[in-house]
């Protein structure tokens, strides 16, 4: 299916830094609970299924790319705000993508 490019304007990717991690057993699938820096957006909550290639301390200060303007959604006890985004290996498996290191918070993706 294609899309237009309008269509994909309509996605507001940013880079965000994670400030926080936290184990999240509450989840159905393996998760952790993120908190990114969006810059001028604020810090932002995301649950993240990628506990298979990352553990907490390597994710701290890490820059990832996430979309910031779908709704809020409820994962168990938690509100993730925003969506990380990231590639899906075949197994399911996440591996994040990442902007390049010079890139500041809230550095919108498009």
């Amino acid at each position: 299916m294609q899309i237009g490019y309008d269509d994909f304007a309509k996605v507001d990717v940013r880079v965000g830094r994670i400030v926080h991690v936290d184990e999240f057993p509450k989840a159905r699938k393996p998760a952790y609970k993120l908190r990114i820096d969006f810059g001028e957006l604020g810090v932002k909550a995301s649950s993240a299924q990628i506990v298979k290639h990352y553990d907490p301390a390597a994710l701290l200060g890490r820059l990832v790319l996430a979309v910031v303007n779908f709704p809020p959604r409820k994962v168990a006890d938690f509100v993730s705000e925003v969506l990380v985004l990231g590639a899906m290996g075949d197994g399911g498996e996440v591996y994040l993508l990442e902007p390049d290191p010079a890139s500041p918070e809230g550095l919108r993706i498009g």
